[in-house]
């Protein structure tokens, strides 16, 4: 387990480089990140490279003990190659260029660019080929921020039609396909068909499902020529990228493929913000959501079932979202120990000191400008002393036992057409998400391809595009002994945007036992109710925004609506198929519907978990430790085992891990106050 940051030497006098480096390594830092945004640096004109600098840099680092990861600086074309050869850059669905004067302004078609690519990466990785202290390489930087991914220009077009001539048997088959004898669509060509660009009203959903799609693969296939050609030069780094959290048009699954190691940016105090619905409470602001973080984690680990890296983690207050409240005191060690609860294997915080120019100045470092430590220093050195301690076995694989499937064309094609506007694929995916994690289970969250003997249970909150093999397989699953959990607006439509012939779920109707007879949706605001259930059990339980009427075959009914027209009417039913058993749920289910549910999931599964979690704290199983993460500013007590990091009273913001088997341990809140560690 490593501790690392990010660095740009480029910024600061040279005389300051030998200090900072000390300065790391006395912290515990082990690897450092260079050179993501200095293209206009290394080549400050077309053919005069320029490694000097840079070479200073890795050699003053490297004899400080401390590896580096160099990055592609395609992310920042500079002004003389955006002004020799404008081509190069993205267009706004109106056809608007975009301008220099931030970053990621190119086109990931444009052949112009991928020359340029190809020849400022090569020239990099070949000058540092032999260089061992160089141990792997990011490519560019962040995919898609700033609503990058989707480009609206000639290039794009052109490569648009290209790429569904190569899908399509004939563009008959992609009129036929599409639906396009609606509103008078079909196209006499595949060069016919544009880019969704600005339309007096929304375009066809097929064409927008296949364009997210176009445009995820464009990503895909730009960060494929960046791993040829760093293999190429030494097959012996390892090739990464720095994924985003929540983030919506890039396919991270997709992306995973190419890459040795995935990782991803953590910035629990902005993404509790920006990215989700609903006022952050004051614990949230200082510290994030743990299963929104954790739900990313779990996301980039599942990828390629292997430890990930945070590559970028938030080091103390940042700039973009729409306030910037101080992290909690400890919080950002709180972070770093959620994230190797989850499976990390390096944590690298963004940056060593708060930059003096440009967008940035006002997003923390572990560093102020002057050069003295800040806040997220201290907690970082703490971070990496605990961390360095522990051995192999402590940081072994996650084995999770549940799976929670995610597929981005189901969020492509329900962002299409969400039917409210509060309907949200990932908040309702993260819903059964926060009730998996409220009883301390690990979650993989991986594609619905994933072969799924390995798990105890499944989890599938919105299959909308599900197919016969996806059928095929989730009843194998559950034939087999296989508990599944199917969540609403599944089995909806086929994978070109259609609505299946046949009423909803479509191809798991067989596996569910049951239809959709209607659907409606309501304002976020509207709560409405349904009465659950069994033996054991009657309750009233809220859901909201979505909601199913199910017409029962073999399925028997677990829950009914409460009131108004659906009155009676099946919410929730189950239906039992060989050993298995799948349940599915007709509705957003509030909280405690959703928890009801996947518990009793997880015990017909034989899955050990802890008792319903306090808010904001989260237990992680990982080799020989149990991990308690406190993300709240209340003090909780954990009872049982041997404490390893930390101690079992646990602060506002705290962290510890425990050995001891998951089934054994408690949280409870301590009464005494903070008793901080």
């Amino acid at each position: 387990m490593t501790i690392g940051v990010c660095y740009f030497p480029e910024h600061w006098p040279r005389e300051r480089w030998a200090t900072d480096a000390a300065q790391m390594a006395a912290a515990g830092i082990d690897v450092v990140r260079l050179a993501e945004f200095s293209w206009a640096v290394l080549e400050p004109e077309r053919g005069a490279f320029d490694f000097e600098w840079l070479d200073e840099a890795v050699a003053t680092l490297a004899e400080a003990g401390l590896d580096v990861v160099l990055c592609t600086p395609t992310a920042t074309p500079p002004k003389w190659l955006v002004d020799e050869r404008p081509e190069i850059r993205q267009a706004d669905p109106d056809g608007t260029p975009r301008a220099f004067g931030s970053r990621r302004h190119y086109c990931f078609n444009s052949p112009a660019y991928r020359e340029e690519t190809r020849r400022v990466v090569s020239r990099m990785a070949d000058h540092y080929a032999d260089q061992p202290s160089v141990v792997g390489w990011q490519t560019d930087n962040e995919f898609g921020v700033h609503e990058t991914i989707r480009c609206y220009c000639d290039d794009c077009a052109d490569a648009f039609s290209a790429w569904l001539r190569d899908r399509y048997d004939s563009v008959d088959h992609l009129n036929e396909a599409w639906g396009t004898t609606f509103w008078s669509q079909r196209y006499p060509s595949f060069e016919a068909v544009d880019p969704p660009r600005p339309t007096p009203a929304e375009h066809h959903p097929s064409l927008r499902l296949e364009y997210a799609r176009f445009a995820s693969e464009s990503a895909v296939d730009y960060n494929r020529l960046h791993v040829e050609l760093l293999r190429e030069a030494n097959d012996e780094w390892f090739v990464a990228h720095n994924f985003m959290g929540d983030f919506e048009p890039l396919d991270a699954h997709a992306v995973s493929d190419d890459l040795d190691l995935v990782t991803w940016d953590s910035y629990p105090t902005g993404f509790v913000q920006d990215r989700r619905r609903g006022t952050p409470t004051m614990d949230e602001l200082r510290a994030g959501d743990p299963d929104q973080v954790g739900l990313n984690h779990d996301l980039y680990r599942g990828t390629n079932d292997a430890p990930f890296w945070v590559m970028e983690q938030q080091p103390g207050d940042v700039n973009w979202p729409p306030t910037c409240p101080q992290p909690g005191e400890g919080a950002m060690r709180l972070w770093a120990h959620h994230a190797v609860a989850h499976g990390a294997a390096s944590v690298l915080y963004f940056r060593w000191r708060r930059c003096r120019q440009g967008q940035e100045q006002y997003h923390a470092g572990l560093r102020k400008q002057d050069g003295s430590p800040d806040r997220g220093y201290t907690d970082a050195a703490r971070a990496a002393a605990e961390l360095a301690d522990l051995s192999e076995d402590d940081l072994s694989h996650v084995d999770a036992p549940v799976a929670l499937l995610h597929d981005y064309d189901d969020w492509w094609a329900l962002s299409a057409q969400p039917h409210a506007p509060s309907f949200s694929y990932w908040d309702h995916l993260r819903t059964y998400y926060r009730a998996l994690r409220e009883r301390g289970v690990q979650v993989d969250v991986v594609h619905p391809e994933t072969a799924l003997d390995g798990y105890d249970a499944v989890v599938a909150p919105s299959l909308h595009l599900a197919d016969e093999e996806v059928a095929d397989d989730l009843t194998a699953f559950v034939e087999g002994g296989g508990e599944l959990l199917v969540g609403a607006r599944s089995g909806v439509k086929d994978p070109y945007n259609q609505l299946h012939a046949t009423l909803a779920p479509g191809p798991l109707a067989s596996l569910t036992g049951l239809r959709v007879d209607q659907h409606e949706s309501f304002p976020e605001r509207v709560e409405r109710a349904v009465t659950f259930a069994d033996r054991t059990d009657e309750r009233t339980l809220s859901w909201r925004v979505w909601g199913e009427w199910l017409d029962l075959a073999a399925a028997v009914p677990l829950a009914t609506h409460s009131d108004d027209l659906a009155e009676g009417k099946p919410a929730v039913a189950r239906n039992d198929v060989g050993a298995g058993t799948v349940v599915y749920c007709g509705v957003w289910p509030g909280a405690d519907l959703a928890a009801t549910l996947v518990d009793r999931v997880l015990a017909r599964a034989g899955v050990a978990t802890t008792r319903r979690l306090p808010a904001g704290v989260r237990v992680n199983r990982r080799g020989d430790l149990t991990w308690v993460t406190n993300f709240s500013s209340q003090s909780h007590r954990v009872s049982g085992g041997e404490a390893v990091v930390g101690r079992r009273t646990l602060g506002a913001f705290d962290a510890c891990a425990v050995r001891t088997p998951l089934g054994e341990l408690e949280v409870e809140v301590e009464a005494d106050g903070d008793e901080r560690a």
